[in-house]
């Protein structure tokens, strides 16, 4: 691992009784403290870290803004959020380091397509962007809306297609196409969630993310999605997510940007 490098995706939960859990999240929250997380940053030897808001908790930031308060300059994050919110509190979300508003798209996600625009617009004063995710196969339908956004958009998980796709697939080009337009970025992230080949390799998920690479490596960016909410039950091993992405990578130069100089820049690290 070069130094500062960034793990820019990833959820705290924590209490029952003090972070009561939505009713509308897909999973029961997993015990994932702070202490426990600083212990997979040992081990995986990343010096940096973006908290997102997870769907467990719905438009309640607290334990989000907990960590990062816990965790200090070396952590930033992202919120959910609608329109209700005033641009007080997002003084307020900015200051405690939020970054990003998150729209997740599949079960347990809160905000509606309806409002993206509005909130795309509203948080990009306050210098954030917008993290979306979605079944990636539902790109070229949302294709015109993503372009119309204002600022910085960022993708999860390799686009996440639920199904398998190829790099000549209609909706991974539509992701490149996106990626082309120097305003969107790519989380390298969660293959263990739409990969069928699987471990150790995630080979059918590596295709795709070389493809990315290979296009902008100067908005691509790593996330380990600890403690891997989906897949409580067969959690994957952090270390054989890491060298898949390092395999994806390849030479040094390519790492150090997506490893720190790309998190640095788009999280605002080094301000």
């Amino acid at each position: 691992m070069p130094p500062g490098a960034c793990d820019c995706h990833m959820h705290f939960y924590g209490p029952p009784e003090i972070y009561p859990v939505a009713p509308t999240s897909p999973f029961p929250a997993p015990d994932a403290p702070v202490a426990a997380y600083r212990r997979i940053m040992q081990q995986l030897g990343t010096e940096r870290v973006v908290v997102v808001q997870p769907s467990a908790y719905g438009k309640d930031n607290s334990c989000t803004l907990d960590a990062l308060a816990e965790l200090g300059d070396i952590a930033r994050g992202v919120a959910v959020v609608d329109q209700t919110v005033s641009d007080d509190e997002l003084r307020r979300l900015t200051e405690a380091g939020i970054r990003g508003i998150r729209f997740h798209m599949l079960p347990g996600g809160v905000l509606p397509w309806d409002i993206l625009e509005e909130m795309a617009a509203r948080v990009q004063a306050f210098s954030w962007h917008v993290q979306l995710q979605l079944d990636g196969r539902d790109l070229p339908d949302r294709e015109d809306l993503l372009k119309r956004l204002p600022g910085t958009l960022v993708i999860d998980h390799v686009g996440k297609f639920l199904e398998p796709v190829t790099t000549d697939h209609p909706a991974f080009r539509t992701l490149l196409g996106l990626v082309d337009s120097g305003r969107v970025w790519v989380k390298l992230s969660a293959p263990y969630e739409t990969s069928k080949v699987g471990a150790p390799s995630y080979a059918d998920v590596g295709v795709l993310a070389k493809a990315l690479i290979a296009a902008a490596p100067e908005r691509m960016v790593w996330a380990s999605n600890w403690p891997h909410p989906s897949a409580q039950a067969n959690p994957p091993d952090e270390e054989i997510l890491m060298q898949a992405l390092l395999d994806w990578m390849g030479d040094a130069a390519r790492r150090q940007k997506i490893l720190v100089d790309n998190p640095a820049a788009l999280y605002g690290f080094n301000q």
